[in-house]
C-alpha cells in the first residue's frame, strides 16, 4: 500500500516512508527521517535529523522530534532518535537526538505512551511499555525502565534511572535513583513503598509481591550497610526472578544516589 501525504506537506528527497503511512496536513519530513509501516502523522508533525519511527505508531499535532539535541556541547554530529513500534506521541512532544558525550543514540521503546507536551532528553533510554503523562520532563542521560509510569508534571534529573514498573507520582521532582517497583512522590521524590496498584493489574503473583515486600524491608529498614543488606538480599530471596532484577539494579549503580524513604534520607550509601 503507498503512503498517502496530504499535498500541504514537504517530504525531504532520501526520507523513507514505508507502506502504508499517512502523512496529514502541513507536516515537515527531513532527508534522514525513516517512517516504518502504518505511521501516521496526524498533522503539523516536524520530524528532524536521523529519527526512525517505528511501525504504527501515531503522532499527533506540533510534535517535534529530532531536532538538535538541548546541549551547547553538541556540534551538530550524526546522532539519532529511534522511536518504537505501536507508540502515541501526543501534541506538542519533544525528543532529542543523542549526544557524542552521551552514546550518540536517544532510544524509545515499543507500546510507549508520550502524553502532551512531554520531553525527552538527548541519549535517554526509554523501556518498553513506559507512559509519560502531560508535561513530564526527562533530562539528558535517563534511564527509564520497562512499564513505569510518570504522572504529570514530572521532572527526572539527567543521569537518573527510573526502575521497571515504577511509579511516580504527579508534579515530583526525582533526583535519585528509583527502584524497580517503586512508589515515589514529593518534592524532591521520596520513596513510599512499592507500586502494588501496577503489580497486581499486571498479574504479579502474590508470591512475587510478597517476596519484593520482603526485598523492600530488608534494604530500605535495615540496619546494616546498604552493600552487606543486597548481600543478604542477593542469598536470600534472589531465586525470584523479580528480586534478581531488583539485586542487579542496586549493583549496578548509576550516577545519581538511590531515591529511599523519606525516614532514611541521607543514610549510608
Amino acid at each position: 500500500m503507498a503512503a498517502d501525504v496530504h499535498p500541504s506537506s514537504v517530504v525531504a528527497p532520501g526520507a523513507r516512508i514505508g507502506a502504508g503511512v499517512k502523512i496529514g496536513p502541513f507536516c515537515v519530513v527531513g532527508e534522514h527521517v525513516e517512517l516504518a509501516e502504518g505511521v501516521e502523522l496526524v498533522s503539523h508533525v516536524s520530524l528532524a535529523g536521523r529519527t526512525t519511527i517505528g511501525a504504527r505508531t501515531r503522532i499527533y499535532p506540533f510534535a517535534a522530534l529530532g531536532h538538535p539535541p538541548q546541549d551547547l556541547k553538541y556540534r551538530g554530529e550524526e546522532t539519532t532518535l529511534a522511536i518504537g513500534k505501536d507508540c502515541i506521541v501526543r501534541e506538542g512532544v519533544t525528543a532529542n537526538p543523542g549526544t557524542s558525550g552521551g552514546g550518540m543514540r536517544t532510544i524509545i521503546g515499543d507500546r510507549c505512551v508520550l502524553l502532551a507536551q512531554a520531553h525527552v532528553g538527548h541519549d535517554s533510554r526509554i523501556g518498553n511499555d513506559v507512559i509519560l503523562s502531560n508535561n513530564v520532563m526527562i533530562a539528558g542521560h535517563v534511564r527509564v525502565g520497562d512499564f513505569a509510569i510518570l504522572s504529570g508534571g514530572v521532572a527526572v534529573h539527567q543521569f537518573a534511572r527510573v526502575g521497571a514498573h515504577a511509579f511516580v507520582g504527579g508534579v515530583t521532582g526525582l533526583e535519585g535513583d528509583l527502584v524497580p517497583f517503586g512508589l515515589a512522590f514529593g518534592n524532591r521524590a521520596h520513596l513510599v513503598g512499592l507500586n502494588l496498584v501496577g503489580l497486581r493489574r499486571r498479574n504479579f503473583s502474590r508470591e512475587t509481591i510478597a517476596n519484593l515486600q520482603a526485598a523492600y524491608r530488608l534494604i530500605f529498614e535495615g540496619e546494616a550497610p546498604l552493600a552487606a543488606r543486597i548481600d543478604e538480599l542477593e542469598s536470600s530471596l534472589a531465586a525470584d526472578p523479580h528480586v534478581a532484577h531488583l539485586v542487579a539494579f542496586l549493583r549496578e549503580g548509576g550516577d545519581r544516589p538511590l531515591c529511599r524513604p523519606r525516614r532514611s534520607a541521607g543514610a549510608d550509601e
